[in-house]
């Protein structure tokens, strides 16, 4: 994840400000929290599991499932940041016989600068579907946790971030950001909590082809 701001941009590293997202002198006021950003990567949402396996087509669809309506909560109190989320997952199955249950696998993982992943737990949902149901859903949920000290900006880094900048200053229209070593200790303190299903590349491919 980059960060893009303004070449006037003021991050404000505490608490929310009511002039958030306003045009003021020396910038745009915008609120930079320690929580991570919380997210779904693309084509991992979905799972498609097919009977027989080795194929692809309508007929043989037996069980599709997409993980929905995430809620993050997020717990920035103490030295670590908690952040948590639960997830709804919901699934359809071809035939109503019997009493089924399908578990499926799912990854948890805590990104740092939008590429670099810091940890990542598998774990499994478990969806019961009732003689002559053909729907099912369950809840899943995930958490990690990051250390305070990494997603706190440096203070000059700070300071270059929040540093007021008039219309006539040499630099007013450089966005600090283009600067390397300001971009990389954003990049360094931000984090994403991304919740997927643990795909095969079969899986993947037929998510990103279809």
């Amino acid at each position: 994840m980059k960060l893009r701001l303004t070449a006037l941009a003021l991050v404000l590293l505490a608490t929310a400000c009511s002039r958030e997202g306003q045009i003021q002198d020396g910038g745009i006021y915008i609120t930079r929290s320690v929580c991570p950003q919380v997210g779904i990567p693309a084509a991992t949402g979905d799972i498609t599991l097919f009977n027989p396996s080795n194929r692809t087509d309508a007929a043989a669809l037996d069980v599709s499932a997409t993980i929905t309506n995430l809620r993050p909560s997020c717990d920035d109190t103490g030295a670590n940041v908690i952040s948590t989320v639960t997830f709804d997952v919901v699934a359809t199955r071809r035939s109503a016989d019997g009493d089924r249950t399908v578990v499926l696998p799912y990854f948890d993982v805590a990104m740092q600068g939008g590429s670099n992943v810091i940890a990542k737990r598998v774990g499994r949902v478990a969806l019961q579907f009732p003689a002559g149901q053909l729907r099912a859903q369950t809840q899943g949920q995930a958490t990690i946790q990051v250390n305070r000290a990494s997603v706190t900006l440096p203070e000059d880094v700070r300071k270059e971030l929040t540093r007021e900048r008039k219309s006539g200053d040499a630099d007013a229209s450089i966005d600090p950001l283009s600067k390397p070593e300001i971009r990389d200790a954003v990049a360094k303190a931000t984090f994403e909590h991304l919740i997927g299903f643990q795909l095969t590349q079969e899986q993947l491919r037929y998510n990103a082809t279809r």
